[in-house]
């Protein structure tokens, strides 16, 4: 039970008349990457909604690092942060200004080391002074994700960290989130890119209709897929042709 960062049993949610999230169950382990995969409309955001205290589950039990979202919301966001699908950057502001006024929110002592070291890490430093505005795509990521890190969270949400960004972007994005993991925060990531997924998540869930209908390894997930039929080497599916098997066998049904 210890090592688990994040448990969910049971959750549903409900807008007026339609049923989004209809039972769902998963859990992750302390220090992993766990990918949340579904169509748009599957209900992913709101499950994010959920564990980041920003919306209020119908149903079911969540717990983050061991606390009840539902009973200790305050508990919950002091061990947690979450980055958007867009960049939640003071444009106006420099990469510098944007660090220290999150560090001072969060009423950090010497928010500018807390800055000077972010800068450092995400390799920012030399555009440190520059306004946001003129920084590309990667760069405002890169400084989205160091603004979500200021405090040390202990898990962090991505929710399409990548969307919009270009081929190298991205995997710049990749590289600091292996880093995130390998550091011991927990990644809770959400995104469309299956390729993503495959690179990154030690466990990959797919939530479909309102339901988690896989859960596993990406190893895992293949042996659902129907092995191929050649005479002489076996090819290996990709991620995506295994959600679109799972998906399509789930709507036959």
């Amino acid at each position: 039970m210890q090592n688990k960062s994040i448990q969910v049993k049971g959750l549903q949610k409900s807008y007026k008349q339609h049923q989004v999230l209809k039972s769902v169950d998963f859990e992750v382990e302390k220090g992993n990457i766990f990918a949340l995969l579904g169509s748009n409309g599957a209900g992913k955001t709101t499950v994010v909604k959920i564990l980041t205290t920003l919306l209020k589950a119908d149903s079911g039990t969540v717990t983050l690092n061991g606390f009840d979202v539902a009973s200790k919301p305050d508990n919950v966001r002091q061990v947690i942060s979450l980055t958007g699908q867009f960049a939640a950057v003071d444009e106006i502001l420099t990469g510098r200004e944007n660090l220290i006024m999150i560090a001072k929110l969060r009423y950090l002592g010497n928010p500018r080391q807390v800055a000077d070291d972010l800068l450092t890490r995400f390799g920012l430093t030399e555009a440190a002074d520059r306004r946001v505005s003129t920084y590309s795509g990667g760069m405002r990521r890169r400084l989205d994700i160091a603004l979500s890190l200021v405090g040390k969270p202990q898990i962090i949400f991505l929710d399409e960290p990548t969307t919009g960004l270009d081929p190298e972007a991205r995997i710049e994005v990749w590289k600091i989130v292996k880093e995130l993991a390998d550091g011991g925060t927990t990644v809770f990531l959400t995104t469309q890119y299956l390729e993503e997924a495959e690179q990154l998540a030690d466990r990959i869930a797919i939530l479909h209709e309102g339901r988690i209908i896989a859960d596993g390894t990406l190893s895992e997930l293949k042996k659902l897929f129907p092995s191929a039929k050649v005479e002489y080497v076996e090819k290996q599916p990709t991620l995506e042709e295994i959600f679109l098997a799972i998906v399509g066998k789930k709507e036959a049904i």
